[in-house]
């Protein structure tokens, strides 16, 4: 687990973007459990979180059409969350950073890590926002 010192800056930056946290297997369930929209962004220390992930999340919540939830977790911190939220992104194996779209708790939309890593947060961003115009109302 990572020390809370290091992790609270980078949890912040989404956050006090709109945000919400969510630290318990609890929280993700209730979350998923509302109708509607939800992204819920596994974030992560790495450097591809910081450049790319991050950045890509915040430019998204800008768009015209918004989920009705912005969610986050952070991997190897809010470990109990992140487990519950992977159970929702089955059959995607587990990777941090990652984004995941649902709709009335289902899984509509999900960018892995391997999508993240070397990408351009402009294009994470629209990976994203096509998934908003496509599910979100």
């Amino acid at each position: 687990m990572y020390p809370q010192e290091m992790v609270m800056p980078m949890k912040e930056d989404l956050t006090q973007n709109g945000y919400t946290e969510l630290t318990s297997a609890s929280q993700v369930d209730e979350q998923l459990s509302k109708p509607g929209t939800t992204l819920v962004v596994i974030n992560s220390v790495c450097g591809c979180a910081a450049g790319n992930a991050r950045p890509a999340a915040k430019i998204a919540a800008s768009h015209s059409k918004k989920p009705d939830y912005f969610t986050t977790v952070f991997a190897g911190f809010d470990t109990e969350a992140v487990a519950q939220t992977r159970k929702y992104m089955l059959p995607y194996p587990p990777s941090s950073p990652s984004m995941a779209l649902f709709k009335d708790g289902k899984l509509v939309h999900c960018i892995e890590r391997h999508q993240i890593e070397g990408v351009s947060a402009e294009l994470i961003a629209e990976s994203l926002t096509a998934a908003f115009d496509a599910y979100c109302h």
